[in-house]
């Protein structure tokens, strides 16, 4: 950490008092690197000033991930115990709420066999399966933020030295998630919110048709919408009427698209870090909604 300290404990407030929304006797399951210990300690201590019941770790390690991908058979990786479904089963059972913290290694698991990697992510979604309901649902509250890592800052900005390039990444997450030293972050995001529930309605009020995206790197896409549809922005609800920010920082206003009237050919801006491995360079081509075509410059087998 290069940024003060009142810094992080601001953003640690704000993921458990705006993010996740910690309510009294309701247990936090946080999952984050085993690097960043110290900014977790941090939003531990914020959930049980708000009276957190317990909070629950699951902690991370990418490199240990690369090793166990490298010399786990196929066979262990996709035996998924019963205990890792019943330790969910009662997060939920308790009506707990979920943080993730990402301060991401692009690139970690570039010369791991994809193959691996992906019967892992089936067998482990196949398991969990009946469970994913509670946050896709929006049953508890759950909430998605970032801090950064050197590797990250490198990959943004490869042309600092990695001290400049972690600093500058910080200063950008900070600026994003409306976190400063001269303003309170709860208040921000107040403001923040009606704003996006603002854009929301307005972009309802007008009842597109359909959307038509063009770039200059050769996008030029429709998207035909849903008749009636709704656009949604900011924070939401759970079924007892909590409110939670589920991604900190976001701009998103999103809507519902026809099935089949998505049609074009749509390349990716920016990169994007996916199970460790950084995708670049990509693009898809939709026809009645389905894509009926792909490519990437850089890693093209993890597209499929």
């Amino acid at each position: 950490m290069s940024a003060s300290k009142e810094m992080y404990q601001k953003l640690a407030k704000l993921a458990v008092v705006r993010g996740v929304n910690v309510q009294p006797n309701q247990p936090l399951v946080i999952t984050a690197s085993v690097r960043d210990y110290e900014f977790v300690r941090m939003v531990a201590k914020e959930a049980y000033t708000v009276g957190a019941r317990e909070v629950i770790m699951n902690w991370t390690d990418t490199e240990l991930g690369k090793l166990n991908y490298t010399y786990q058979s196929e066979e262990t990786l996709t035996d998924i115990p019963d205990w890792k479904y019943d330790m969910v089963k009662r997060e939920h059972d308790l009506g707990a709420c979920y943080l993730r913290i990402n301060s991401d290694m692009p690139g970690a698991l570039k010369d791991v066999d994809q193959s691996k990697v992906r019967a892992y992510q089936v067998a482990y979604s196949k398991k969990m399966k009946d469970l994913r309901k509670y946050t896709m649902n929006n049953e508890g509250q759950w909430c998605v933020i970032g801090i950064p890592s050197v590797e990250w800052a490198k990959v943004v900005f490869p042309e600092l030295s990695e001290e400049e390039a972690f600093e500058k990444l910080e200063d950008a997450i900070f600026m994003t998630s409306r976190v400063t030293e001269d303003s309170d972050p709860l208040e921000n995001w107040r403001i923040h919110d009606a704003n996006l529930v603002e854009h929301a309605r307005k972009l309802t009020e007008l009842n597109f048709k359909q959307l038509h995206f063009t770039s200059e790197l050769g996008t030029d896409l429709t998207v035909e919408l849903v008749d009636n549809h709704v656009w949604i922005g900011g924070g939401d609800k759970t079924p007892k009427g909590v409110y939670f920010d589920p991604n900190i920082p976001t701009e998103e206003c999103f809507t519902m698209p026809k099935k089949t009237g998505v049609n074009g050919i749509v390349y990716a801006s920016k990169p994007l870090s996916y199970s460790g491995k950084v995708i670049d360079g990509f693009w898809f081509r939709f026809e009645n909604g389905k894509v009926v075509d792909f490519g990437a410059k850089q890693e093209e087998e993890s597209l499929k």
